[in-house]
């Protein structure tokens, strides 16, 4: 499975090269826009799309964009709350061990 992650597109970069500079979540990327080159390259500044390994490969709305977003912070703070789970099981583990141990 591939994840694309909304971006905006800011600027042409190279119309030769078909390429762009896209804003994804605040970071700056020069991306390809082979996938997505009307005829009039300009008319994709401003648009979103959805980037994949430097490519752009569609054009979305505004709101599609927002709620794409919106499911991969969420994704990242269910990552965090997991992690933090996992580790404080791992450290329930140890104290555990350690009781052991020391009643031995």
């Amino acid at each position: 499975m591939c994840l694309g992650i909304p971006g905006q597109i800011i600027e042409i970069t190279d119309a030769d090269r078909l390429m762009a500079m896209a804003d994804i979540s605040g970071v700056k990327r020069e991306v390809s826009l082979a996938c997505i080159a009307t005829a009039d390259l300009q008319a994709l500044v401003g648009e979103w799309a959805l980037i994949h390994v430097g490519f752009a490969m569609s054009v979305i709305d505004a709101d599609e964009a927002a709620k794409t977003l919106e499911a991969l912070r969420g994704l990242g703070e269910a990552q965090e709350t997991l992690e933090a789970m996992a580790e404080g099981a791992a450290a329930v583990g140890r104290q555990t061990a350690g009781l052991t141990e020391g009643a031995q």
